[in-house]
């Protein structure tokens, strides 16, 4: 692996229950991104659709391989020439009445190289604010990665940041993806603290793109979609609203740091 320098990007959004808007939404902040330089874009969690009401993503459930979402990532991959992380996507599950909540990825040809169902699911109760994945959401079961020109990147989404051995499954990362819409509660709490450990103690970068803003279901989310290195240092980052926040993935960045630390080497469970 040469010490190569890429621009990687992440897409911070305020989904709404229309797709068409958050499609035009998507595709203003990618060829942003993409005219700026970037190689690989991120979108956030639920970027597709953020419904009034839990179940109204199972209207939306795309079979594998079709439907207007998936066709919407490959095309725009290849229009741009970039890796597309698609965020998620609901797509159709066993169960009737719920769906996975997927992870998809494109390459810049606009075919898909990898996919991940997210793992574990976010249930929250505080006072009136109450969620529950697990009612329209069935747990993926695989840990995924896939290999790029700049390395292999590791998937994620969301509540899976806050269990680290899933990180540690993924093996020798050179970054690792955070699609999110983090509650605006829990994202004050602990949402930077959490992307700047991953980064730290698997000694790697962590683009996190999170939905950010009032949405027209009632929810606010947290935002501060973020860049952040090997050494957990934070390179860039939008606090609330959409836009794109964008910097540089260096390699040797990278290999300085384990070098200088070599915490990888020195793991003994």
């Amino acid at each position: 692996m040469t010490d190569q320098i890429t621009k990687i990007a992440a897409v911070q959004m305020v989904s709404t229950p229309q797709i068409e808007e958050n499609f035009a939404s998507a595709r203003r902040h990618i060829a942003e991104a993409a005219q700026q330089g970037a190689q690989l874009v991120l979108l956030p969690e639920y970027w597709p659709v953020m419904g009034m009401h839990e179940s109204d993503k199972l209207a939306h459930a795309e079979q594998p391989g079709s439907g207007p979402i998936q066709a919407f990532m490959a095309d725009i991959a290849r229009e741009h020439r970039i890796w597309l992380v698609g965020g998620t996507l609901p797509i159709v599950a066993p169960d009737p009445v719920r769906v996975l909540n997927t992870l998809l990825v494109y390459n810049p040809e606009g075919r898909q190289v990898a996919r991940y169902d997210k793992i574990h699911l976010f249930s929250f109760t505080k006072g009136e604010e109450s969620y529950d994945e697990a009612r329209t959401i069935v747990h993926g079961k695989n840990v995924a990665v896939f290999d790029a020109p700049f390395g292999k990147i590791g998937l994620s989404v969301c509540y899976d940041l806050r269990f680290p051995e899933l990180y540690r499954a993924m093996g020798d990362c050179s970054l690792i993806v955070m699609p999110a819409a983090f509650t605006y509660t829990t994202g004050q709490a602990h949402w930077e603290i959490l992307l700047r450990a991953r980064a730290i103690e698997n000694q790697c970068y962590v683009l996190a793109a999170a939905q950010g803003g009032k949405h027209p279901n009632g929810r606010r989310t947290w935002g501060h979609s973020m860049l952040i290195d090997p050494w957990g240092e934070i390179k860039a980052m939008r606090a609330e609203g959409e836009g794109v926040v964008l910097d540089e993935l260096d390699l040797g960045q990278l290999r300085r740091v384990r070098e200088s630390l070599p915490a990888l080497q020195h793991r003994k469970l």
